[in-house]
């Protein structure tokens, strides 16, 4: 890990670092907020997956998180989108919903992508490792949260790892892959054209088994273009009521698809994880 910026916040530092990952085959930049706690001892830690076009910049510089993070002494860790650098494969077409900025944190099987697209692996495994064995972090009290891509990134993650988290939460995510674009192009192009190998990398298909019952809040805007089309939030509903999987999935009026949203409701949910951690 190379500090390569630091900024004073709310009384805590505001970090970037920088990386050689073995797992993506590339170098990576990530961001932590370390709150003041921190500095007497390890403190609980709220991963934030970002959504597409995002890089670890957007939600460090748009959510106004680090205020809240610091009243309840959460730690912030927040890894880009995708693998970067020469060499790494690109949508060939340069579109922003696959490649480079859209990871889909999924281990791809797929010739080009599969030498670096392992953001499953990076986020659940190395990255981890990596912060909690040089910064003051608890890696008995984790918790995962999201946007977009990242929502499902967060969703995924959480139930596919039972006992490692004590919450998840979701701004506007991508609730179902298999039946919306953005999902199709990206599990189709990093994963193939078998759909059972699809389905692991579906919220709604690993709410229908799991046998961890998460805290889990979901947050969705009302005015979100992208709401009827792609993100689909009543698929998870319906599959969590046939599932007695309690969660709090909540449609806010008004709000749209932006960290406008995001920064409205950061403070609830950091709240919500700071009540299960």
């Amino acid at each position: 890990m190379e500090l390569i910026a630091e900024n004073r916040s709310f009384g805590g530092r505001q970090l970037r670092y920088s990386h050689r990952s073995e797992v993506l085959a590339c170098d990576m930049i990530f961001a932590v907020y370390l709150p003041p706690q921190a500095e007497q001892g390890p403190v609980p830690v709220l991963y934030w997956l970002s959504g597409l076009t995002c890089t670890d910049e957007n939600f460090v510089t748009k959510a106004g998180a680090q205020r809240y993070a610091a009243e309840h002494g959460i730690a912030i860790v927040a890894p880009d989108t995708s693998p970067r650098g020469e060499g790494v494969a690109d949508d060939p077409d340069g579109a922003y919903d696959f490649g480079l900025g859209a990871g889909f944190y999924v281990n791809a099987t797929e010739a080009p992508f599969a030498a670096n697209y392992q953001m499953y692996d990076y986020v659940v495994s190395e990255l981890p490792a990596l912060v909690e064995a040089e910064l003051p972090l608890d890696p008995k009290r984790q918790a995962i949260s999201g946007h977009s891509m990242g929502g499902h990134g967060a969703l995924t993650i959480a139930l596919k790892n039972p006992g490692r988290f004590k919450s998840v939460s979701a701004f506007s995510p991508i609730c179902s892959p298999l039946k919306c674009p953005w999902g199709e192009k990206a599990l189709g192009g990093y994963l193939g054209d078998d759909k059972e190998a699809w389905r692991e990398y579906d919220a709604t298909e690993l709410v229908a088994r799991a046998e961890e019952r998460l805290p889990m809040l979901v947050d969705q805007g009302e005015a979100d273009d992208f709401l009827a089309e792609q993100l689909k939030p009543e698929l998870l509903e319906k599959v969590g009521a046939a599932a007695d999987y309690p969660m709090a999935i909540r449609m806010q009026p008004g709000y749209d698809h932006s960290y406008y949203f995001i920064a409205s409701f950061i403070g609830e949910h950091i709240a919500f994880h700071a009540a299960n951690l």
